[in-house]
């Protein structure tokens, strides 16, 4: 058997089924076990890390845990014989597997032959490669996790360095520059990082780039821990200047060859490694969020060319990075990934591996949205769900989850359901250690509070998520957080002696201007003006007639209310009468009031009985003030106009 606990604790059997291990307690005796290396662990000290609060009942349902186990491992072995894997030893109990049947073992026998020798580069990046996310990834923080989790994260991450060291000395540095770029971003205080990226630009003919990467570390150590480079980063900038001999390479070219599959996995770690790489540079926006973007489609692309479904499933289904607004970036592409989601699902059938089946429906509930989400996303979103609740995979939970969310805007209203989901994305994320997923928590819930007018409670949000932000290195949410300031002041200004409304535009601005280079042009595109009509509306003034407006998407609901401001009302009227129905995400509710009110403005009774219908439901909510970052006011207004207008 193998047990891999470089991500959340999973077992197979020597043909790579997978062993189902039971419950969350279950899986935490046989990783603390794991944890232990062969030695034994007495039945007090397992007591004591798996119950804070060790009760009369705790030994006895260890030695329940511990039989289920030995069920799940050995299921046929026969009765009344003694157990060969999960054995008692003295007053505990110890695991006997072999070298190499745990994905530690082979991490660290890998690190270890690479230290000793450069020709284990290839081992070494096998190993990384395996790597699912944290160590017990689906455990409690509990101190014995919590010790070992760190001690491998640091020689994971001695590891990363030591392989490009490596591949640097052999002249791979122009292959090694968007990983080193990754680790450092995710690594700042790690010096050793910053030395290697700029080693790999030098190799690729960024003499430029690798100078100012030491020079941004300098300034980084000096101006936040007041320390000046190591003696080494000091060396490789004045080499770097002089072109020195001695950043010439020091070994023959050194090239990996195709990675192997581990038994039964069918994961040839290649695009797993590409995925990995684009999961990481998506949580840091701006160009490499495009880019990651980029790498996901081509890495999906190359593992549907090997023909191994088993790959392009995870492959596929490895993207499970938080996504918070309901309109794609870049829909071409997300059509793509929900059409691969949708052929290896129709591939593996219903009876295909259970976390494969929710990582895949996960996706395309994710990725179907805006226009592109219909009832087969939402049946997609609540199935992988289903699933993932069956498994107890928190990770996956919080990615099915994510798919929920985002099916959340089927019709106006459902602001307390979405606040639902991020409470229990928040709970659920901070129990396991995920913290992207905790901040997805905390900005569902911003949006929530705001689309509820509760802005004391979506302060505290954003405050929560800033902070997480901070902890974790997530530069995109403090541009969101922002947007919702700029909604709060918005809001304030129609209050006595609250701030002026060209407070609020110009707050709206300089939340745009940050949003502007982020990445997220689904977002970006057409939402300043939205705003800006929204806080003319709360003050009752006509809509902004500026040519140079931009409204992207939200044209088509903006333009009867801006040809009413310009006096252009049968043009107005036509407009109206050619506006479609909104789609469903986040600007729905807003996108409705905006058709209230052009219908109530132009006597348009039919069209105002539609837009009352739609907006019943969301009388209690903030038109606009779901997405957490503008506001038209109360829909209850909007409301009050169409039913008016409708009853003549």
């Amino acid at each position: 058997m193998r047990i891999d606990v470089l991500g959340a604790v999973q077992a197979w059997r020597d043909d790579g089924s997978p062993i189902d291990l039971g419950g969350p307690r279950h899986r935490e005796v046989l990783a603390r076990l794991v944890a232990a290396e062969g030695r034994t662990v007495t039945t007090d000290t397992l007591i004591d890390d798996l119950w804070p609060r060790a009760t009369a009942g705790s030994l006895g349902a260890l030695r329940t845990f511990v039989a289920a186990l030995r069920r799940a491992i050995e299921p046929d072995r026969p009765p009344r014989t003694p157990p060969r894997v999960l054995i008692t030893q003295g007053p505990g109990y110890a695991l006997h597997l072999p070298r190499g049947a745990t994905d530690v073992d082979r991490f660290q026998d890998a690190l270890a032959e690479a230290r000793r020798s450069p020709d284990g580069v290839v081992d070494l990046g096998e190993a990384l490669a395996s790597w699912r996310g944290p160590a017990y990834a689906d455990l409690p923080e509990a101190a014995w996790s919590q010790r070992e989790r760190t001690r491998l994260q640091e020689l994971r991450l001695q590891g990363v360095e030591l392989r490009a060291s490596i591949l640097l000395d052999s002249g791979r540095g122009a292959d090694l520059v968007a990983d080193l770029g990754a680790h450092v971003a995710e690594h700042p205080w790690r010096e050793p990082a910053w030395g290697l990226l700029a080693r790999a630009l030098y190799q690729d003919g960024r003499q430029a780039d690798a100078l100012a990467t030491l020079r941004r570390a300098r300034t980084m150590l000096v101006e936040q821990l007041a320390l000046d480079p190591s003696p080494e980063l000091q060396r490789l900038e004045t080499d770097i200047l002089t072109r020195s001999a001695a950043l010439e390479p020091t070994r023959a070219p050194t090239r990996e060859p195709a990675p192997r599959p581990w038994p039964g996995t069918g994961a040839r770690l290649g695009p797993r490694t590409t995925m990995d790489l684009a999961r990481t540079l998506a949580l840091v926006g701006g160009e490499a969020l495009v880019s990651s973007r980029r790498d996901r489609l081509a890495a999906i692309r190359a593992a549907e060319r090997t023909g191994d479904l088993a790959l392009t499933a995870r492959v596929i289904g490895a993207y499970d990075v938080p996504a918070l607004w309901s309109r794609a970036d870049d829909p071409e592409q997300s059509r793509a990934v929900v059409q691969a989601a949708e052929r290896a699902l129709t591939a593996l059938g219903p009876g295909g591996p259970t976390d494969l089946r929710s990582r895949l429906l996960a996706t395309v509930a994710v990725e179907s949205r805006g226009d592109d989400a219909g009832d087969t996303a939402l049946t997609c979103a609540h199935e992988a769900e289903a699933l993932a609740r069956g498994l107890n995979d928190p990770a996956l939970l919080a990615f099915a989850l994510n798919g929920v969310f985002l099916q959340s805007f089927a019709r106006p209203g459902l602001a307390s359901q979405r606040d639902t989901i991020g409470a229990e994305l928040v709970s659920l994320s901070t129990r396991h250690g995920l913290p992207t997923f905790a901040i997805l928590g905390r900005l569902v819930r911003l949006q929530s509070a705001s689309a509820l007018g509760d802005l004391g409670t979506g302060s505290v949000h954003a405050a929560a998520a800033e902070e997480l932000a901070t902890a974790h290195e997530s530069p995109l949410v403090p541009v969101l957080t922002a947007w919702f300031g700029a909604r709060v002041t918005a809001a304030r200004s129609t209050e006595p002696g609250g701030p002026s409304p060209a407070a609020a535009a110009a707050a709206y601005r300089a939340a745009d201007d940050a949003l502007a280079t982020a990445g997220m042009p689904g977002l970006h595109h057409g939402l300043l003006p939205v705003a800006l009509l929204g806080l003319r509306l709360l003050h009752d003034r006509p809509a902004p007639t500026d040519s140079r407006l931009d409204w992207g998407p939200y044209l088509p609901w903006a333009r009867p209310l801006v040809l009413l401001a310009q006096g252009r009302r049968e043009d107005a009227r036509d407009s109206l009468a050619a506006t479609p129905e909104p789609p469903r995400d986040h600007l729905q509710e807003a996108l409705w009031c905006l058709t209230a009110r052009a219908a109530a403005r132009l006597d348009e009774a039919e069209i105002a009985v539609r837009a009352a219908t739609a907006l019943r439901d969301a009388r209690a909510e903030h038109a606009g003030a779901a997405s957490g970052m503008l506001t038209l006011g109360p829909v209850q207004g909007y409301l009050a106009e169409a039913e008016a207008c409708a009853a003549g």
